[in-house]
């Protein structure tokens, strides 16, 4: 990474994270990031906890990818729902584990030391690049106590509409799917929200993590796959990812990002 990236994006929620450490009254503290695919949130949050064991502090991060659905269970929700391209692959509200996803969490917070548990894995190379969740006995094992748990997503946070604000009818089952996700966003105590200036954005974006994947020796999908695959989300970014909102009550931090990922 870049130390201009650095000192543009990753700095500033650095900074902001920090801070409310800081001032949290209890640990750990819940940090939820809400960023579009392929802006960086997964080298964003690994800086972020490798800088937490110098300050003494101890932490944790956890994906909305960790929880999705099985590649059996999403295939038999895609069979339900024929022809809704929102949730014939993995991705938009209603193809996770909510469930899961809570308990992880609860989990995470209420770790005493000597404690360990277990995150869940999700495998996104398997069945060619359709992903799949991995064997537990290879899922990630953490250790307490916490100091600091991070939790992002592209749509950590979002919340439902009403029907009529909806672009395509066939978003209802994904917009009502939303409600229960809830219970993962109202752990969070504070918020940071990164914006795509422009919602095309992201398949640029995500165009350029499927090629370094597949770089790395991973198998993915291909180019034409993968623009058709992140083509289905913008119509959720143009809906749910307004400008002016961040989820939950509590302290927040707004970036909006440019083509190079750099805040305005």
């Amino acid at each position: 990474m870049s130390t201009e990236r650095f000192q543009s994006l990753h700095q500033p929620v650095h900074a902001f994270c920090f801070a409310q450490i800081a001032a949290a009254s209890r640990r750990p503290l819940v940090i939820g990031l809400q960023a579009p695919q392929g802006a960086g949130k997964t080298t964003l949050v690994t800086h972020f906890l490798q800088a937490l064991p110098a300050m003494g502090l101890r932490g944790a991060g956890v994906s909305v990818d960790d929880f999705y659905l099985t590649r059996e269970d999403q295939l038999r929700l895609a069979a339900a729902n024929p022809g809704n391209p929102y949730l014939e692959h993995r991705g938009y509200p209603g193809t996770h584990d909510v469930a899961l996803g809570e308990r992880t969490l609860r989990a995470l917070k209420a770790l005493q030391p000597g404690e360990t548990t277990r995150v869940p894995v999700y495998d996104k190379s398997a069945h060619g690049g359709r992903g799949d969740r991995a064997p537990e006995d290879t899922w990630r094992e953490v250790s307490g106590p916490l100091d600091v748990i991070v939790v992002e997503g592209w749509m950590l946070g979002f919340a439902p509409v009403e029907a009529g604000e909806l672009p395509d009818s066939r978003l209802t089952p994904a917009n009502e799917a939303l409600a229960e996700y809830t219970r993962w966003t109202d752990q969070a105590d504070v918020w940071v929200v990164l914006r795509a200036q422009d919602p095309e954005y992201v398949l640029t974006w995500r165009v350029e993590a499927e090629e370094a994947m597949k770089a790395s020796g991973k198998p993915g999908l291909s180019r034409e796959a993968i623009v058709d695959y992140i083509g289905r989300f913008l119509p959720a970014y143009r809906t749910y990812a307004t400008p002016d909102r961040i989820p939950g009550s509590g302290p927040g931090l707004a970036l909006t990002l440019d083509a190079q990922r750099k805040p305005l």
